[in-house]
């Protein structure tokens, strides 16, 4: 018999992101109603904001009907509209939990969450038994599915009613014990821009696992057309965008202007449109170029954005536009440096080669090493910290350009007092093509992503670690 009055509460189980609800049934000599499926309450209480596309009903006019152990490729919430069912979970995802049971009794007074790859079971207790799902991905013949047979020994079901007595389908009884059932890898994780300097160390991070693709722009053109009909994006979760137009001074001119625009804003509109379409979570790296540099303390993420050429303000309208993604991470730097031509790889090469540059010294900021971002990255990710805008660059004293430089003489060997510190304006004074405004203060506040748990590197450490891993 239905439980009227309970409140709205949730329940873990042994099986992870499984969870049961209580839901509120009113009852009286009418009937009884309630909210089957209401996402403002259900995720405070932190269920998935799953995005159900689709609602599917199962009926069942016999006791004892049991539906086989099926796995689908998108997340599930189960609830009975009348009657009784006693449901089995187990999970058939790669991990440790993999072969994790749970089994409980449904009615209308009790949902449970799925999420992708647990298998999941039925068997209806009353007759004339209605149960409801909303999932979020359309049925699809081509979807892949994993399944278990009821029966099996390892899971250890306790079936109220046994399975010889029940309506079964063949197809449910010819289903693999656990020991053949191969388990069901996480969805995938889609590096875009996977060659240039950050697309490198991401590899590094990400390493070989099989579940991360990674596409340059020959294996996938983020600012063609098609994008949207590019991949079955379903079955991603994330897509870590590493490609981006980054030549500031060429940006300036009529084709560097359309090709800024169509890869930071044009490419990015479409992403946006994939990421919140499929649910699927955006990582998009930005710039310091979005503000002005003329604010005298270091910048939070909630300062008002103000670039002041066409390179920043292609990616501010790029970091606009990613915050409509309901599932988004902008990560803010300064300074890049990583794997292929940078300032601290030319800086190198003039110090062995006997020259003595002049470096500019109105700048301030930090570096950025890739392999803090990529770090990064994957920490605010593994960790489901909380979505928004994050600065992440190398921690310590701000520097200008010119105290960088005179730390990479140092650091190879060479007089740091070869360097000419001079004004950015003296620097460009004799420049032919158009040069791109800069930000005289790039230091960005590193305070939201430190309290998300991520240690930033020490600017000074950062850049000997940075010496030795490029010449080992």
């Amino acid at each position: 018999m239905t439980e009227y009055g309970k409140n709205l509460a949730v329940t873990e189980t042994p099986i992870p992101g499984l969870v049961v609800f209580d839901l509120p049934v009113h009852g009286d000599a009418r009937g009884w109603f309630k909210e089957n499926w209401q996402r403002e309450k259900m995720t405070a209480l932190g269920l998935p904001d799953f995005g159900p596309v689709q609602n599917n009903i199962s009926f069942n006019d016999a006791v004892g009907t049991t539906r086989g152990i099926h796995a689908e490729p998108w997340d599930k919430w189960v609830s009975v509209a009348t009657g009784r069912i006693f449901g089995a979970w187990v999970d058939l995802r790669e991990g440790p939990t993999f072969g994790a049971v749970y089994t409980t009794e449904l009615d209308p007074s009790k949902a449970i969450f799925i999420p992708r790859g647990v298998g999941n079971s039925y068997q209806t207790l009353e007759a004339d038994t209605a149960y409801t799902y909303l999932v979020n991905d359309h049925w699809s013949p081509t979807a892949e599915y994993s399944f278990l047979n009821l029966a099996d020994e390892t899971a250890g079901i306790d079936w109220p009613i046994p399975l010889d007595q029940v309506e079964i389908s063949e197809k449910d009884k010819n289903h693999p014990r656990l020991a053949q059932v191969t388990p069901i890898p996480p969805k995938k994780i889609l590096i875009i821009g996977a060659n240039g300097q950050l697309g490198k160390a991401l590899r590094t991070q990400y390493g070989d696992a099989p579940h991360v693709e990674y596409t340059d722009r020959s294996s996938l053109d983020i600012t063609a057309p098609d994008l949207e009909s590019a991949r079955r994006w379903r079955d991603y979760s994330v897509i870590i965008n590493a490609a981006a137009y980054t030549k500031v001074d060429a940006a300036e001119t009529d084709e560097g202007r359309r090709d800024a625009w169509a890869a930071n804003v044009t490419a990015i509109t479409a992403l946006a449109r994939i990421a919140t379409t499929n649910n699927i979570t955006l990582v998009h790296v930005s710039s310091d170029y979005v503000f002005d540099g003329t604010k005298n303390t270091p910048y939070t993420e909630d300062d008002p954005l103000s670039p002041l050429g066409v390179y920043g303000q292609t990616k501010a309208a790029g970091d606009q536009i990613i915050a409509t993604v309901p599932r988004h991470y902008i990560i803010r730097t300064s300074w890049v440096i990583g794997d292929g031509n940078n300032f601290v790889r030319t800086m190198a090469t003039l110090a062995q080669r006997g020259i003595n540059p002049n470096v500019v010294n109105d700048q301030t900021g930090r570096l950025t090493f890739t392999t803090d971002i990529a770090a990064g990255i994957h920490h605010l990710l593994t960790t489901h910290a909380d979505y928004g805008t994050y600065n992440l660059t190398s921690n310590g004293e701000p520097q200008t350009w010119a105290d960088i430089a005179r730390d990479v003489f140092t650091l190879t060997g060479h007089d740091p007092e070869r360097i000419t510190g001079v004004t950015t304006d003296d620097y460009f004074a004799n420049a032919t093509a158009p040069i791109a405004p800069r930000p005289t203060n790039s230091t960005l506040d590193l305070t939201k992503i430190t309290e998300a748990g991520y240690v930033c590197a020490k600017g000074p450490s950062a850049l000997v670690a940075h010496f030795e891993s490029v010449t080992s």
